[in-house]
């Protein structure tokens, strides 16, 4: 492939909504391509809309996806949920096909895409690092030679003989990064998987990766953390509904992506379908405002936080976050109401909660804020860029000047003084 790493031409899958896949034999392939086309005119005949139209009961989550990675490029995949991010990287590991398209890949791949991927839960740690390692192509000296390294990066020296089974979600996520990664692949595909680590576990996690980076291998890494992106990569890839929407160096990708998210608040929060969660709630509207007289947002100003919801019923035990992030996605604070007073143990089934927080202490610049809501420990909604807060700058707690936002997120009230001074 003359120095391409991966290749990708008109790539593309589509999913039958509501129908679930099984595995087939010979002789249900036979069967199914001799009962297409009567199949086919059934489907016209019950999909048809009044108007003479069709009704899609497809969805692209990939659509003509056309790109070349180079060998040894560190390239971010970023994009909304829904977008096709983890998609396009379960097709670039072959765990499904495509429906239309081709990719071409020039080296052994390593994926980590979910907790657990290519883990029997009855063999112990140590036998699935050898068969995970052997599913990535491994031969069994080398993954001999690496294993001490794989147990130790992972902490699990201890559990490395107890069946995976009983392994925890984050110990699940470090031996399987650690088999992925360490095992020399000459292209590593990582999901947003390590969001659920620690932060120490995602600390290493970059770190290795950055490491496999300078070895001159490729990377391909899906993110939401947008600085994690622009310092680990040089290029990046905006995906927008399945489509490739801009290709380029990460921090001009990154601009335009966080351009297009502002644009995403001004719809009314009823009418956003790019939501997570089973749907048993439904986040209405959020309003976002200063607490105090003016109103208006600044660094020694209180927030007033309103968060109109729907239920299905009467809402037991619920939990409702506010996440505050700078624009790279960089976490500032978090509002949750587990464990708060004021909020019963069972909500009226529509209705609104009012979040009243001390001064916010943040440089002046742009919030992006993300909410959701949890119903008897399930996520039953989830929006991202849901609002934003802009911070005025005001001369606070006597500084002459505030810091930067690309320099420092937040300011304290202070006093200093002279040793022996009073």
């Amino acid at each position: 492939m003359g120095g391409i790493a991966i290749r990708a031409e008109g790539l593309g899958k589509r999913y039958r909504i509501g129908q679930l896949q099984r595995y087939k034999a010979l002789r249900d392939t036979m069967a199914e391509a001799f009962a297409a086309p009567f199949r086919r005119l059934r489907a016209l005949g019950r999909s048809s809309d009044p108007n003479g139209g069709v009704q899609d009961a497809t969805i692209w989550a990939l659509k003509d996806v056309s790109f070349e990675i180079p060998a040894g490029a560190v390239v971010g995949i970023i994009g909304r949920n829904g977008a096709g991010k983890s998609t396009l990287l379960k097709v670039l590991s072959r765990i499904t096909e495509p429906t239309e398209g081709c990719a071409e890949i020039a080296g052994r791949v390593g994926s980590l895409l979910e907790v657990g991927t290519g883990f029997h839960p009855e063999l112990t740690g140590r036998e699935n690092v050898f068969l995970n390692g052997a599913i990535l192509g491994m031969r069994r000296g080398e993954i001999e030679r690496k294993f001490d390294e794989i147990v130790a990066f992972a902490e699990v020296e201890k559990f490395v003989d107890t069946p995976t089974k009983f392994y925890s979600s984050g110990m699940y996520l470090r031996l399987g990064f650690a088999v992925a990664a360490h095992l020399e692949p000459e292209i590593l595909l990582v999901d947003e998987v390590l969001a659920v680590g620690d932060v120490e576990f995602q600390r290493k996690c970059l770190g290795k990766m950055s490491e496999v980076a300078h070895q001159g291998r490729t990377v391909l890494f899906v993110s939401h953390n947008l600085a994690a992106v622009q310092s680990l990569c040089e290029r990046a890839c905006l995906l927008e509904a399945g489509r490739l929407a801009r290709s380029g160096p990460a921090g001009e990708v990154i601009k335009d992506y966080l351009e297009s998210l502002a644009a995403w608040d001004t719809v009314p929060l009823d009418r956003r379908e790019d939501r997570a969660g089973d749907g048993s709630v439904r986040i209405r509207s959020i309003r976002i405002e200063s607490a105090d007289a003016d109103r208006t947002v600044r660094t020694t100003s209180r927030l007033r936080v309103n968060v109109e919801y729907k239920s299905d019923g009467p809402l037991r035990y619920a939990r409702f976050l506010v996440g505050v992030y700078d624009q790279t996605s960089v976490g500032i604070f978090l509002l949750d109401s587990e464990g708060m007073a004021g909020l019963p143990d069972v909500l009226p089934a529509e209705g609104t909660v009012t979040c009243v927080t001390d001064p916010i202490n943040l440089t002046p610049g742009r919030c992006i804020v993300n909410v959701a809501v949890i119903k008897a420990g399930r996520l039953a909604d989830h929006i991202q860029y849901a609002a934003h807060i802009d911070v005025e700058g005001e001369h606070a707690y006597g500084l002459a000047r505030l810091p930067e936002r690309s320099w420092m997120m937040c300011v304290l009230p202070q006093t200093w003084s002279l040793d022996g001074h009073n």
